[in-house]
């Protein structure tokens, strides 16, 4: 029996400090990972990014990996840029294609 209150004791004493150390830091057991630090910069792109510009950007670590809201922004950012660029190729294709229209046109009625 008096193992047993010592194992029971033991018991005691752990939880109280396990939960006594979360307590002191200010959050409650089980409350998961630590929010990102909001004083970080923020990882930015220039507006008309290059190759080199993507291979120079570099994210924060967090605990188990790089930040996913910094990963998120670059990857919205590079998504916006190449979008962009799609619509202007394709807007030069159109043009190119109907001046070679009007060119064909113009030899036509010479």
């Amino acid at each position: 029996m008096s193992s047993f209150l010592v194992f029971f004791a033991i018991v005691l004493v752990g939880a109280a400090l396990y939960f006594g150390a979360g307590i002191v830091r200010g959050r409650s057991m089980g409350a998961g990972l630590d929010e990102p630090a909001p004083n970080l910069p923020p990882v930015l792109l220039p507006e008309q990014a290059g190759a080199a510009d993507v291979d120079n950007v570099r994210f924060g670590l967090g605990l188990r990996g790089y930040r996913m809201d910094q990963v998120d922004q670059v990857l919205d950012q590079l998504r916006d840029q190449l979008l962009e660029k799609d619509r202007e190729i394709e807007r030069l294709r159109d043009q190119l294609k109907s001046q070679a229209e009007g060119g064909e046109n113009l030899r036509a009625t010479q």
